[in-house]
């Protein structure tokens, strides 16, 4: 299993290399990227696009309300179809299933924001995007969550790396803010006017904000 202590292992170093690699071997390989929201995918899906053939999945049962789920979904899609990109990059959309997420943090309604009730959420999210990643037979998974401050990127990558062992497809170790990550998301929310939430989606989170 792994266990990554903090500050132990830097993850964009580690995805440095990888793409150093297929780039000495002249690959570029499939990458199921689970997505948040649209203004976070949008350095990850510029970044990555430019070494791997990407799909963006988005699978979030977290989010509260259907009609903030819906709003997210067409922003998600808008940006796909307007944003220039080496390698073209398909979408595909996850089942909403509020009800079974609510299910999974039953108990963990007093937990602070990115604690025990978020890691339950990450690997909820996590092992639909591992399922679907192995039956479509995509060489790589990740998700854009590690672009936010306020996600726990050690935690992520220990969740996603096993996983992916469990699931039998690897998990690509990344920690998307670094390199200035969160701030070009940013930039490029405002260049294509994107819709940017004060809040992750749940209702934990939402009554935090309000």
């Amino acid at each position: 299993m792994f266990y990554p202590e903090k500050g132990s292992i830097n993850f964009q170093k580690e995805l440095d290399k990888l793409i150093f690699k297929l780039q000495e071997q002249g690959k570029v390989p499939t990458l199921l990227l689970h997505s948040c929201c649209a203004p976070c995918s949008s350095y990850v899906i510029e970044y990555l696009s430019q070494y791997f053939h990407l799909t963006v999945f988005y699978y979030n049962p977290n989010i509260s309300e259907i009609e903030e789920y819906k709003k997210r979904v067409q922003e998600q899609k808008r940006l796909i179809s307007e944003f220039p990109t080496k390698y073209e990059v398909s979408f595909l959309e996850g089942n909403y299933d509020n009800e079974n997420y609510n299910k999974s943090v039953l108990g963990l309604e007093d937990c602070k924001e990115g604690g025990a009730r978020c890691f339950v959420c990450y690997d909820m999210r996590l092992r639909e995007t591992a399922k679907v990643a192995k039956e479509g037979g995509f060489n790589y998974f990740t998700t854009t969550l590690s672009i936010s401050p306020l996600k726990n990127s050690a935690k992520l990558n220990e969740i996603g790396h096993n996983l992916g062992i469990e699931y039998g497809i690897e998990y690509l170790l990344s920690d998307f803010k670094k390199k200035e990550g969160y701030k070009r998301s940013i930039e490029l929310s405002k260049e294509y006017d994107l819709y940017r939430q004060n809040y992750c989606g749940c209702i934990f989170s939402k009554n935090d904000a309000n």
